[in-house]
């Protein structure tokens, strides 16, 4: 954490859910840069809503990298995958109520695509600027069946907005679940655990070098 808080730092993002868990492990002197890239990728063009959560983090991540003078910008894209149905931030109230939903009841897949690009390293396998590093992570939730009245009072709350399948996990939405697989921070929309591991590789590879 010293190296990482002496190198500048971006996070690609305006989610301060993001902010408050990248802070959780000490990283304390980013910045905030959220990237103005449309996303709106053709998802038939991925086999897997992973690999689509994982392009649209990886061109957020160069669109801010092109723009600022950083070691290291950090950019993420979360999707809630139910059997192939991609969910994204809702449009509106009815569109928030419709996933909803459609998620009660069952289980879904919430996987967030995560990119780290080192504008100033050369890639080993390009030997080229910028090295850039992605990966995925995927979580496993169950909801509950859900009355009507409660999606309704839940959407009103407005904590729909913003997120993934129009629910967060670390909010109201938790009385929603009755069991989740894998990473819980990575449902609230980065997978502290997975970065860890990946920076920890990446800094003793010598990546800051």
């Amino acid at each position: 954490m010293p190296l990482l808080n002496s190198k500048r730092l971006v996070l690609a993002s305006a989610s301060p859910r993001r902010s408050e868990l990248l802070r959780t492990l000490g990283l304390t002197t980013f910045q905030v840069k959220p990237s103005t890239f449309d996303e709106k990728l053709d998802k038939a063009l991925f086999r897997h809503a992973a690999d689509y959560a994982v392009q649209t983090a990886l061109q957020k991540g160069l669109e801010v990298a092109s723009s600022e003078l950083a070691d290291l910008v950090i950019s993420a894209d979360t999707v809630v995958d139910l059997h192939g149905l991609v969910l994204e931030k809702p449009a509106d109230a009815a569109d928030a109520e419709t996933m909803i939903l459609k998620l009660s009841g069952s289980r879904h897949a919430v996987h967030t695509g995560v990119a780290l690009v080192f504008p100033r390293a050369v890639d080993p396998k390009t030997l080229k600027v910028p090295r850039v590093v992605t990966f995925s992570e995927t979580t496993h939730v169950t909801f509950a069946g859900i009355p009507t009245a409660a999606v309704a009072a839940y959407v009103a709350s407005g904590e729909c907005y913003g997120k993934a399948g129009a629910y967060g996990i670390q909010g109201a939405a938790a009385s929603f679940v009755s069991g989740i697989e894998g990473c819980f921070h990575n449902v609230v929309g980065f997978p502290l655990h997975r970065f860890s591991t990946e920076m920890l590789e990446l800094v003793e590879s010598g990546v800051f070098d």
